[in-house]
């Protein structure tokens, strides 16, 4: 291990205290905190994770400017209560669907972590991509690794007054377009643009942009590894969803030890060392500033540059790849095969997380399909006793929400039943805009004496006149004594 790594590694020692017994002594019980500098890497898991990294960028940069018609396509609209996601308008009564969608997550991080370990950690968390691109402005400005700490320990100069307020200046310009995307969800984005320009944005607007821009930036720019290992519970409970045939990455102790420098054309067999030269560069690339050398341990988060970069150090000395790779313990302990390493994934562990998985998607899907495009709420008005109209009949009045969650205007048909001779005085077509709710004042009558007093059950059946999809909704009809 060179020089820069033990110089990371360092802890507070034992200080004798100044005064009191000789015996006496203060023991700190926390390392000293001390910067990463992780090292660029090239390899196939970087080319992955650089993959990752543009897809779920386009995905969240993008999909607030793309429009469904009139509308935003994705579009949460917290103040109308109406959810747009492309052709789907959900309002607050259809709460199961996040739900499923919800368990369904849940359910995918099982699964995944029993096959392959912490793949959401290493690729697509939040946390490791917008530090790899943070990470990546501040190689460009200030360079790579040793750069970097040369210049942090270096005195005060023009340079790096220029290179540090350059840095900054466009993590922060990232950071409030980030700001202003996640906000953009909520609020239609060409609107709040233009509300942005123009220094009109609401309050709460101004403090959610702003808000999410410093947690980007004091994250991604400052944090980075202490946020995956001291903030993240995933990295906790992670080993609870782990087994000896969980992919993981992986140092291949028989074949390294013992490690130790030497030329290309040494001979190991009269030296008796293993593969490892004892670079330090897997400790150099990794994110959290582990030794995967030492085994897994929690802080790992599996995005597998030091796989990377030890592949390149194996080829430079003609040894065979596959020193650090993603394997099994089971498979690194019996030496199997990658086939047998593979099938042996495929245990029921995992089928049945599968199996579940699958079924709930089906069965959210289904649902979605089968979904009727409108809803109705009817409350009995308990502000409006029952009396008796001028007619001689019985009326009891009610109030009913119709929420059209169509992309076009309907006409919808009202009928009530329950009672003989049961009508509804009121209008029976009912025309609501697209995705909008109306409330309208309904009447329903009985010729007064034809029911004996009480409580009566009666339905109201409300018929979409375009699709011919209904819905029942049940009330009382009250006969006073």
């Amino acid at each position: 291990m060179n020089s820069d790594d033990t110089q990371q590694r360092k802890t507070i020692p034992i200080v004798p205290e100044p005064s009191g017994s000789e015996d006496e002594a203060m023991v700190s019980l926390y390392a000293a905190s001390q910067k990463i500098y992780p090292r660029s890497v090239e390899g196939i898991f970087a080319y992955w994770r650089w993959i990752l990294v543009v897809l779920t960028q386009l995905l969240f940069y993008g999909l607030p400017w793309l429009e469904w018609g009139t509308r935003q396509a994705v579009l949460f609209d917290l103040a109308s209560r109406r959810f747009y996601i492309f052709g789907l308008v959900l309002y607050p009564q259809d709460f199961i669907y996040l739900t499923g969608l919800l368990v369904i997550s849940a359910l995918s991080l099982f699964l995944f972590t029993a096959v392959a370990g912490r793949l959401w950690c290493g690729y697509a968390c939040p946390q490791t991509v917008y530090s790899e691109i943070f990470l990546w402005i501040e190689r460009k400005i200030e360079g790579d690794r040793s750069a970097r700490m040369r210049l942090d320990d270096a005195d005060f100069s023009l340079e790096k007054l220029v290179k540090k307020w350059y840095k900054h200046l466009i993590w922060i310009f990232f950071s409030i377009w980030t700001g202003f995307t996640f906000v953009g969800y909520f609020t239609p984005i060409r609107e709040l643009a233009m509300e942005f320009f123009l220094s009109h944005m609401s309050s709460w607007e101004l403090f959610w942009v702003f808000f999410y821009a410093f947690a980007t930036y004091g994250n991604a720019g400052f944090m980075r590894e202490q946020v995956c290992k001291y903030m993240c519970p995933y990295a906790r409970f992670q080993s609870a969803m782990f087994d000896h045939d969980t992919l993981i990455v992986t140092y291949d102790t028989e074949r390294g030890e013992p490690r130790g420098p030497r030329s290309r054309k040494a001979d190991l067999g009269t030296l008796n060392l293993g593969s490892c030269v004892d670079c330090s560069l897997c400790v150099q690339v990794c994110p959290t500033g582990i030794d995967i050398r030492q085994g897994l341990q929690y802080e790992c988060i599996g995005c597998g540059a030091c796989a990377d970069v030890c592949d390149t150090v194996m080829d430079k000395m003609g040894y065979a790849k596959g020193l650090i790779r993603y394997t099994t313990q089971n498979a690194m302990e019996n030496k199997w095969t990658p086939r047998q390493m593979w099938m042996r994934l495929l245990r029921p562990r995992v089928q049945i997380y599968t199996m579940i998985l699958v079924a709930l998607v089906v069965g959210l899907l289904v649902s979605l399909s089968m979904r009727t495009p409108f809803k109705v709420d009817v409350v009995r008005d308990r502000a409006s006793l029952a009396r008796i109209t001028e007619y001689g009949t019985l009326e009891n009045v009610y109030r009913l929400q119709i929420m059209n969650a169509a992309e076009s205007e309907q006409t919808y048909h009202l009928t009530v039943k329950g009672l003989p001779q049961l009508r509804i005085e009121t209008e029976t077509d009912v025309v609501v805009a697209p995705a909008q709710a109306r409330w309208i004042v309904l009447r329903a009558d009985i010729p007064y004496g034809s029911a004996e007093a009480g409580s009566h059950k009666i339905e109201f059946e409300i018929q979409a006149q375009e699709s011919g999809q209904s819905v029942v909704e049940k009330s009382v009809f009250i006969v006073p004594r």
